[in-house]
């Protein structure tokens, strides 16, 4: 019995030796592709552990990801990584292949109402979230303190139309030197430039009350509650040059009734927010959202 229990320890320190990655490609669908993918994992000793895949007939593109270790494997990752490319090559493979541990680097950015950053740094603090939030930057200093109880730096850059390309430099200066890999605008209440879309796309997530384009401009809330709407959430989509019109992540929808008031809808919204943005976050840095023209696959 001594042995056996022996046995198991061993085998339980070896498998928590396993180093495990995440390998997440979209190419031209075709005959054979999974196929061709799987005979080459099984070649090389890869040893799947969660698959999923996903053919759209619209676009006739191919979606795949899976997680990985190296228990069996029979070559240097480094040189599985390269035969890797000469097959992705081979099928026009947009692919990213990361080690499971590594956390991505996120910038959060927001303005003057904190609840979706609160959900933000508690997630990462408990580690729920993986990701290393590196820094949060603001046109406000209304959230510095809240920031720096979590020992974050906290960048003020106020911002003006006069001021915004300059504002916005200091933005991009501040990704390149931090080597940032995402930036979340968590209520981050300015509209960024075509220009600064741009150079973040795929890379910037966003939140908004899913009324838009319903219920435009201020008070939105309000106006829905003037409305009678049943149904409150928000959305959750990646930044490009259409406002609040980027490929859609995550929804979050709760349904309400006529004893819901302005004030209630408001707080309701914000917790509908603060999770509907933690998720789409977790599921970018998972490497499980993939763009498929103006939408996403989820995997």
């Amino acid at each position: 019995m001594n042995s056996h229990k022996m046995q198991g320890h061993l085998n339980e320190s070896l498998a928590e030796e396993h180093h495990c990655y995440i390998f997440a490609f979209q190419c031209p669908d075709r005959l054979g592709v999974l196929a061709q993918v799987s005979n080459f994992f099984y070649q090389y000793g890869a040893f799947i552990k969660e698959t999923a895949s996903y053919n759209d007939p619209q676009s006739e593109r191919f979606f795949y990801r899976c997680v990985f270790d190296d228990r069996l494997l029979s070559v240097p990752m480094e040189q599985f990584a390269a035969e890797l490319e000469k097959l992705a090559v081979e099928l026009n493979m947009d692919y990213q292949l990361r080690d499971l541990e590594h956390k991505p680097r996120v910038l959060v950015a927001v303005s003057k109402y904190n609840h979706c950053l609160n959900a933000l740094l508690g997630k990462w603090k408990s580690g729920v979230l993986p990701v290393e939030i590196v820094a949060v930057v603001s046109n406000h200093p209304d959230c510095q303190s809240i920031t720096e109880w979590y020992g974050l730096p906290y960048h003020h850059f106020p911002i003006t139309a006069a001021t915004k390309p300059a504002q916005e430099s200091k933005i991009l200066a501040l990704i390149d030197k931090e080597r940032i890999d995402l930036l979340v605008l968590a209520r981050y209440m300015q509209v960024l430039s075509d220009g600064m879309c741009q150079q973040l796309e795929g890379r910037a997530i966003n939140i908004h009350h899913s009324f838009l384009p319903g219920f435009k401009g201020a008070r939105p809330y309000h106006q829905a509650y003037e409305r009678g709407v049943k149904v409150i959430g928000a959305t959750a989509h990646y930044v490009n040059r259409d406002l609040d019109e980027g490929p859609i992540i995550v929804q979050e929808v709760k349904p309400i009734d006529h004893k819901a008031g302005a004030d209630e809808m408001v707080n309701m919204g914000h917790d509908i927010e603060a999770t509907a943005l933690t998720q789409a976050v977790r599921l970018h840095v998972e490497l499980r959202v993939q763009l498929n023209g103006q939408r996403t696959v989820i995997l």
